[in-house]
Order: structure tokens, then sequence, then C-alpha cells
């Protein structure tokens, strides 16, 4: 697992001196404090910074091919590189001097070109020198678990495993994207391929670019990702018990797989179905008593999992460990993580995923985790909002509006997923097609209520863009024989890859702990996206079919159990712990002279919370740590 970064001069130009690489590795460091390795050829830099993994001591990056002709910089893991390995020693065409999996990418790529994407089965992203072609060849893998930043700024091109090594090459300007800015409002992050800065972008998952010197100018000084993979629903009707036992082997197999590594590992444990599904598999796989587990508890209640990680942990006599977290100790951290994301990012659970990340590392390297399940199986609560929406939605708008009047009747609670507030989030948004409502009810604000929020100027400046076409744009991308398909489909390609797995490689990689996830398994994924959907949603029961093929490893309430999540008490925070700092942060001068937001509306915002009238929470999360962000980087 790793870091890297690189640039490309267009012209065959001077490229900047090396110390400006250097400076691009250092502010990755946290991704690889093992080892650094540069590279240079006239117009070409690349950079990496290594946290050892497998073959420790000779997996030394860059790493080349026989004649040195082909450079290579890589973040990840190929899962299946010994497979691999053993065909392209059988053409006897290629000498491997490490037993790492990079160098089996090199001597793939000598034989497949782009090609060598298909056959890769793990988490990555990686660039290619290639100097007898002269071209550049950048990837990322199909799910999105490895980021990859890159830009084509003065004639420059130039890539990274995070945008803070990207923006201190001195040719990237910083300018904030308010189209962005609306996405992020809208979302509470910034989907792909959009960055929160203008004309610097995120190479989407399943996707690759190559920058050919040989070409015209004009063709190579403009990026063209291409696509190689992209989530299909192909539903086959199959008896239930052939499903099940098809999903068992593809995830048990996934599971082995991610067992791979010359370092210790663990496995993240809330107590959930996901992640005890990844328990009991490796419980089959390896002994109890070498499984390292580890969760965290809230002293919270409402907020807590604790008691459930801990029964998983005794049912597997596993080697657990866990952590109780004070309020105070997530308030104490929370300069830290705001410190490690170079985007605004308004999911609060980045907080105790960073703690436990750092927990975690004190006793293992690697850690798997059950991120994917609640995506592929339909597992969210939004969706058990999906059917009576659609009966909602027939009735007049007025009968809707008058619902909405007696929820807001309702006693707010600072709770965690308290009833008024999913009622009141349910009623809110029935003006938006299936698609958008779900984003809605996820996000902060959503399209029809950044007007109040916004300055003229900046409204004005966003108001051509609408944040949601997103969704629309990924709807008309593939075919589908059913809305709850296209749901999964957004939430992957949304919720997933732009949320949850930039909170886990961010909290984990500023840890230096390697997270895996089996559920994203390319053989998995396009399994599960064989079973049909009225078999992973059933009435209102989340899941179905995972339940049906854990029934007999799991306790029956561990896997009927309702989802929790990793709550943060933001709403108590507010009022108490962090109002001076809000208060501060959204002080009318301060608002004014950034020009950004209104400063009634954000007060009324606050004003409403602090007195118990409106539950707010996530509306000010969402815009505090875009002020923290913005009080970083602009």
């Amino acid at each position: 697992m790793c870091g890297i970064c690189g640039y490309l001069h267009l012209n065959r130009g001077g490229i900047p001196p090396p110390e400006v690489l250097e400076r691009m590795c250092l502010a990755i460091r946290h991704r690889g404090p093992d080892d650094q390795g540069v590279f240079f050829d006239s117009y070409v830099a690349l950079g990496q910074r290594r946290l050892s993994i497998i073959d420790l001591a000779g997996g030394h990056q860059p790493l080349f091919n026989e004649d040195d002709s082909i450079a290579i910089v890589f973040n990840g893991e190929i899962y299946n590189f010994p497979d691999i390995k053993a065909r392209l020693e059988k053409t006897g065409r290629h000498v491997f001097k490490t037993h790492s999996d990079t160098e089996v990418i090199v001597h793939l790529y000598e034989e497949e070109d782009v090609d060598c994407l298909k056959s890769l089965n793990g988490m990555f992203a990686f660039a290619i020198w290639d100097k007898k072609q002269e071209r550049l060849f950048c990837a990322r893998d199909r799910m999105g678990k490895k980021p990859l930043y890159y830009t084509v700024m003065n004639k420059h091109i130039v890539f990274a495993s995070e945008l803070k090594a990207l923006i201190l090459h001195p040719e990237v300007r910083r300018s904030l994207s308010l189209e962005s800015l609306s996405k992020y409002l809208a979302f509470e992050y910034v989907p792909a391929p959009a960055t929160i800065f203008e004309g610097i972008f995120k190479l989407e998952p399943g996707h690759y670019f190559v920058v050919d010197m040989k070409q015209p100018w004009a063709i190579r000084q403009e990026i063209i990702p291409r696509q190689y993979w992209d989530i299909e629903f192909k539903p086959v009707q199959r008896p239930i018990q052939e499903i099940t036992e098809e999903f068992l082997r593809r995830f048990k197999e996934a599971v082995q797989l991610r067992l791979i590594s010359d370092v210790p590992l663990g496995v993240f444990l809330s107590g959930g179905i996901d992640s005890s599904c990844v328990v009991a598999m490796m419980a089959e796989l390896m002994p109890s008593k070498d499984i390292k587990t580890f969760s965290i508890g809230f002293t919270e209640k409402s907020f807590d999992e604790s008691i459930y990680a801990r029964r998983i942990a005794n049912l597997f006599q596993t080697d657990h460990y866990e952590e109780v977290l004070k309020p105070e100790t997530l308030l104490d951290i929370l300069p830290e993580v705001c410190d490690n994301l170079d985007e605004p990012f308004g999911d609060p659970s980045v907080i105790p995923t960073f703690l436990l990340s750092r927990f975690t590392r004190k006793h293992v390297t690697v850690a798997l985790g059950g991120d994917g399940g609640d995506e592929l199986f339909a597992g969210y609560d939004p969706f058990l909002a999906h059917y009576p929406a659609k009966y909602l939605e027939k009735l007049p708008m007025p009968v809707i509006k008058a619902l909405r009047s007696v929820a807001r009747l309702l006693p707010v609670s600072s709770r965690n997923i308290s009833f008024d507030f999913v009622v009141k989030q349910f009623l809110s948004e029935m003006e938006y097609h299936y698609g958008q409502r779900h984003f809605a009810w996820l996000g902060s604000f959503p399209p029809d209520r950044q007007r109040p929020l916004l300055t003229p100027d900046a409204y004005v400046a966003t108001n051509s863009h609408n944040p949601f076409c997103v969704i629309d744009n990924y709807l008309r991308q593939i075919p589908i024989q059913h809305e709850l398909d296209g749901i999964i489909y957004l939430y992957c390609k949304l919720y997933l890859q732009d949320d949850i797995l930039v909170k886990v490689d961010r909290t984990s990689m500023a840890n230096s702990l390697e997270v895996r996830a089996p559920f994203l398994d390319v053989n998995v994924v396009e399994f599960v996206n064989t079973i049909p959907h009225n078999l992973k949603l059933r009435g209102f029961t989340t899941k179905y079919i995972l339940k049906r093929a854990m029934q007999s490893k799991l306790p029956r309430d561990i896997i009927h159990r309702r989802k929790k999540g990793f709550g943060v008490p933001i709403a108590e925070w507010f009022k108490h712990d962090l109002k001076p700092v809000l208060l501060d942060l959204f002080q009318e001068s301060k608002l004014k002279q950034q020009g950004l937001f209104q400063p009634a509306y954000v007060r009324g915002l606050m004003d409403e919370h602090f007195a118990g009238r409106k539950d707010n929470r996530k509306q000010l999360w969402t815009l505090f740590m875009f002020e923290k962000w913005y009080e970083k980087y602009c």
C-alpha cells in the first residue's frame, strides 16, 4: 500500500527541480512511511511512498522491466498476482526480480498493453511510463478503492494519490469551483470526476487514460479517460439455495485472497452483518485465535454497538480489542481529522473511523472490513423508504405539505437516527424523482434549498448547474430493468465511491493502515448483480439474500438487527462543546468577506438548532466542514 505522484511535460520541456517531487512525496508520507522512491527521465518524474505489505525486502519502487524501459509507481494490492505471475512465467519471456505484485503489472502490461487491466483483481491506482512508446498510462481499480487525482496545467500533466501532493507542483493553480461547491452542499462530498478545485479531477473508478507523446500536441494536451469496466445488472432466476451457495463460495474466496500478507492483519468489527460475515469466513480459513478483531464503542448508548461486536468476537473466539470513546475524545481529534482531508467532506463518521484506524494500527498493518455490503444488497434505511415514497408521490402536493406540517410538531431529539429526524427527512424531499430523492434524503442542501443559503453572486455562478445532474447522467449510463437496480447503481457510483471509500482510505492511510474489502471483489460484485432485486430488498427486509446465506453461520439477532452506522453526537456538540467554534467560524464579517453564504440564513440555522426548534445538525456540519477546509486551502 502506497502513495504515488508524478508529472510529465507535454512539450518535452524541462520539468521542475527534484525538490518538487520530494515535496510531493513528503506530503503523502503517511500513506507509505517505510520507503520512498523517485524516477526522473528528461521530461518525466515519478514518485512513490511505500507501506510495505508484500515482499518487504524486494518491493522497492519505482519498479522496472528487464531493460528498464518501463517504469511503474503503484498504490494498492493485486490479489490474484500469483496466478498472473505463473501465467507470465510460462511464456518464457519475462524474468522476475522480486516477489511483489507490482512487478507482475509491469510484465502483464508488456504482454497485453492497456488490456492488462482486465486481468487484475485488486484495489489499485498506478502510473506507468513507457519510454520506448513515449507514453504515460494511468489507471484506477474497478470500484474505486484507491484514489488518483490529475490535472493538465501550463503544459504539465500532474497526478497524485491525494490533492495535498498534487497542488504542491508549481504549475498547479488552486481556484475554488463554485459548481463543485454546489455539489458538495447537495451530497456532502464532491462526486467524481470533479474536485473542489477548477481544472483538477479525480480519475473515476474503472477508468484509465493514456498520454501518447508521439501524438500531435492538440491531442496529447487533452486527457480523455476511458472506461474499461462498469457495474452491470443481469438478473438470473435461480433457486435460492443455488444463489446462496454460489455467493458463499465467491465471498470465501475473496476473503482468502485478502489474507495474503507478509505483515500482521486483523478485521474491523462493528457487530453488524457485513463485518460479521468477514469474521465468519476468516474463522473458516484460519484458527480463530489468530483473528484479531477491532471495534470502538461510545459512552452515548444510542450510538454504541460494541455489545454486538463483543458477541461476535466471543462466538468465534477471536483475539478482540475494543476502545470506548468519550465525546471529548472525538472532539479532540477533530482538528487532526480536518487536516487530513483535501476536500470538504461532510460525513461525521470520518471521526470515529479515523480513531478506529489509529487504534487498529497499534496492533496490525492490514485490516479487512465490510464496506460494500450495504450498497450491493440494498442495506441502508432509505431503501426501506423507497416503496412507501412511491405510493406517497401519487398524493396531491397539498396533502404532502400537510403531512410535513404535522411532522414538524414532533419533538426534536438529538439521539442517533431519532424517529422525528427520520420522519421529517422522509417527507422533506418528495418533489424529486426516485433517484434524486435518495440523495436528497442523504444530503444537506438539495438544489431547491441552496438559493437562500448562497449569496446572489455565488448562486448566479452555480445556477446554470444542477448538482443532481450527476444522478441523471448515471441513470442514463446503464440499462436497468427495475428502479431498485438503478438506486443500487447510484449508491455504488456516488455514496460508496465518493463517501464511504474516501472516508476509509483517508482515515486508514493517515494512520498508515491498509484496509481491504472482500465485498468489493470483482467476482463477488459481478455475481451479486445477477441476483434479482426482489431477493435483495424483500418487502421490508433489507439484504434478504445475504441474511439467508448467513443464517447458519451467524446468530439470528445479529443478522436481523437494525443497522445503526457510525453515528457521532454532533447535534449536542453544536449546542455545547462546539458552539463557540461554530459562532466564530460563522461570524457575519467572515461570511461577508468570503462572499459565498448568506450570514442571516446561516445565523437562522444556528438559532433554530440552539433553541431546539429544529435539528439542523446535517446542514450545520456540512457548512462547518467546508469552513474548516476553506481556512486551510483558500
